[in-house]
């Protein structure tokens, strides 16, 4: 039922207000018929406004275990990605102990780490260029100063670990030494 464009499954409050009013006016006036008419017609517009609270409520629900299975599985993709990584370690150090060629092993491991630099990359994870560049504190962990005459102070002389930056934010800054000046003599 619609009646002036209104929702039928929202009822403004006032049009609650309204079919009271008419309630009451019809019940001073007499006239039971139209009084009977407005009860069931406050009835319907109170059913919908129940229904429309259960619709709404059903739906905060809804989003919410969306919101929880989302976090939930966020890195599941990651992971699915991450285990032929893993596969291809066991390979490697099954491949090493089979053979006892050291090179074997070392060649499967660097395969490895090509496809976890691959599966990184996949993921928009990029490596932070770190040596030879001026020290940064937002992408740089400084472990430690060198002396250098051949370099600026605060030049980043060597990675330590590789940092890693995913977009605009840092997974994890680089871990490096970092050239100082040299002593005066």
């Amino acid at each position: 039922m619609s009646d002036g464009g209104t929702n039928d499954m929202n009822p403004a409050p006032d049009e609650l207000d309204q079919a009271a009013a008419a309630f009451a006016d019809a019940a001073g006036a007499g006239g039971f018929t139209q009084m009977a008419e407005l009860q069931a017609k406050i009835d319907d517009l109170q059913g919908r406004l129940m229904r429309s609270y259960a619709d709404l409520e059903n739906y905060r629900r809804r989003v919410q275990r969306d919101q929880d299975d989302a976090r939930k599985y966020e890195s599941l993709r990651l992971v699915r990605d991450l285990l032929p990584g893993l596969d291809g370690l066991n390979r490697a150090v099954s491949s090493g102990e089979q053979t006892g060629d050291k090179q074997v092993l070392l060649d499967g491991i660097r395969m490895v780490v090509q496809q976890f630099r691959d599966i990184l990359k996949l993921h928009s994870a990029e490596p932070i260029e770190a040596v030879g560049r001026p020290f940064d504190p937002n992408l740089h962990e400084a472990l430690t100063q060198i002396p250098s005459a051949d370099h600026e102070p605060m030049t980043v002389l060597q990675e330590v670990e590789v940092g890693y930056r995913m977009h605009d934010r840092v997974v994890r800054p680089a871990r490096v030494i970092v050239s100082c000046a040299p002593p005066q003599a």
